[in-house]
């Protein structure tokens, strides 16, 4: 288990890298917004640490399904989901979901620039010996659409 200094530290290296992102302390917890909308929130719930984000309708009931996942008090039927801090956590699927997440309130704007760092990124990744599927695999997790060959 991380303590909640070291988790507050790696979700802020997940957030902070979104464009037009800030973190701000909202009901006495760190909260991350793109813009002025909410996307992530450290909380707790019932004496344990969570990670609350927002989530498209249509994954809240395969992310419920799992035992990690809960709705969030006050504000799940809005498309919000708490994942459970206080077990062992998987860096890379948070990230995904905070991504997403992101992508539920991000002006037009925020997502152009996102996009941008995507190409970016996955033309780094093509460089450093991933094939096409690989990062077509890596995008489509990101929500991001198909990188072009030449890319």
């Amino acid at each position: 288990m991380l303590k909640e200094s070291l988790l507050l530290g790696r979700l802020r290296r997940v957030c902070l890298k979104l464009p037009e992102t800030k973190e701000t302390v909202k009901w006495g917890h760190p909260t991350f917004e793109a813009g002025k909308k909410i996307f992530a929130v450290l909380d707790k719930y019932q004496g344990h640490t969570c990670i609350a984000f927002r989530v498209p309708a249509d994954q809240a009931s395969t992310l419920l399904q799992d035992d990690r996942f809960f709705e969030a008090p006050y504000a799940g039927g809005r498309g919000w989901i708490c994942l459970r801090a206080d077990g062992k956590l998987d860096w890379r699927e948070i990230s995904e979901l905070l991504r997403e997440s992101y992508r539920q309130v991000a002006l037009k704007r925020m997502l152009a620039v996102l996009a941008q760092v995507e190409l970016q990124h996955a033309r780094l990744h093509r460089r450093s010996g991933r094939n096409h599927a690989e990062r077509q695999c890596l995008f489509y997790k990101l929500g991001g659409h198909k990188v072009p060959d030449d890319a």
